[in-house]
């Protein structure tokens, strides 16, 4: 009896385990999704529509045709996409110039036709509609 007990325990105790990991890699799945389809938006020229589908606090900041405007020119020297790799995320509930919130800062490594090593960084928060949107973008 004292070993079905042990067992079941184990059980319960590794399947709450993988629950916990599920979850936290579900959400990670979420926050990527997001930002790939944000920053596919930009690659693809979408400029204006990318603003549109920034979060709230990013639209409040930039206006569309200051993001347009600042966003187009850059991106349209370094050419198309070849790769992009992300090498590391971060969460915070905190950033500075912000309020405190839920975030994710994204970092990829990315390669375009005129520019082989760039360093793209996405900043996400969860917006009011509890999906995450990008609040930031900075391309070093």
């Amino acid at each position: 009896m004292k070993t079905v007990c042990a067992v079941s325990m184990a059980i319960l105790l590794i399947c709450s385990g993988l629950s916990s990991v599920w979850a936290e890699s579900n959400a990670e799945k979420k926050q990527v999704s997001a930002a790939e389809v944000w920053l596919h938006l930009i690659d693809d020229g979408k400029y204006a529509e990318s603003w549109k589908e920034a979060s709230f606090y990013f639209r409040g900041a930039v206006s569309e045709q200051n993001w347009v405007a600042s966003l187009e020119p850059v991106r349209k020297s370094l050419g198309k996409l070849v790769d992009r790799e992300i090498v590391k995320m971060e969460e915070s509930s905190s950033l500075p110039g912000a309020a405190d919130g839920k975030y994710v800062v994204m970092t990829f490594k990315t390669v375009f036709e005129q520019k082989k090593s760039a360093i793209e960084t996405v900043t996400l928060m969860l917006d009011k509609d509890d999906e995450w949107r990008a609040a930031g973008y900075f391309i070093k």
